[in-house]
């Protein structure tokens, strides 16, 4: 009878972990069936949904024209050469419509306050679209302007347009005037396009 009673336990245990296992499949089956389930009704991933989302409208965009870096880069040696052959210690600047630097050029002996006001002349220029000596004279009617952050409204930044809109500005510093700062600034934009 112990025997029986063993086998008996035996087959009961081997049943239970059959049960068991059979359980234990059913329960993982239905938990990855629900996960799929889940994962098929969650939003797709960022770089799957970007291409199911549509866009701006037609005319929610607008196109800007930029320099390139060649020809940033062809526009500040203009107005470093300009300095040189007047024996003028130059740093230039050149930004994008944006403001952004593209190109500067610290010519051989130039001060080292002329490297930031170059930049600030040329962000200056692209900025209002007009030279910076005539925004100079701007302040007496609105001082307040001299207040907007990286701007510099002194002689010798000047714009580069295309079709009447800015698409760079050129700024150039350490003559001994704004004014030739921006003469060898405006050689600088007389060099693109030739």
């Amino acid at each position: 009878m112990r025997h029986t009673s063993t086998r008996h336990t035996s087959r009961t245990s081997r049943s239970r972990l059959l049960t068991g296992g059979a359980l234990l499949a059913v329960l993982t089956a239905a938990g990855l069936g629900t996960v799929a389930a889940n994962a098929a009704d969650s939003p797709a991933p960022a770089a799957a949904s970007a291409s199911a989302v549509s866009g701006p409208a037609k005319g929610e965009l607008t196109r800007t024209t930029h320099l390139t870096l060649a020809a940033a880069t062809e526009a500040a040696q203009a107005a470093v050469d300009a300095a040189e052959k007047e024996n003028q210690r130059v740093s230039v600047a050149v930004v994008d419509r944006n403001g952004n630097t593209l190109v500067t050029l610290r010519g051989d002996g130039a001060g080292p306050q002329s490297y930031e006001s170059a930049e600030r002349k040329a962000f200056t220029a692209v900025s209002w679209n007009a030279p910076t000596s005539e925004l100079a004279k701007r302040l007496e009617q609105a001082p307040n302007l001299r207040d907007i952050p990286g701007t510099l409204f002194l002689g010798g930044g000047a714009p580069v347009t295309a079709q009447g809109a800015p698409v760079a500005g050129i700024g150039v510093a350490g003559a001994p005037s704004g004014e030739l700062d921006e003469k060898f600034a405006r050689a600088g934009v007389a060099a693109l396009g030739r």
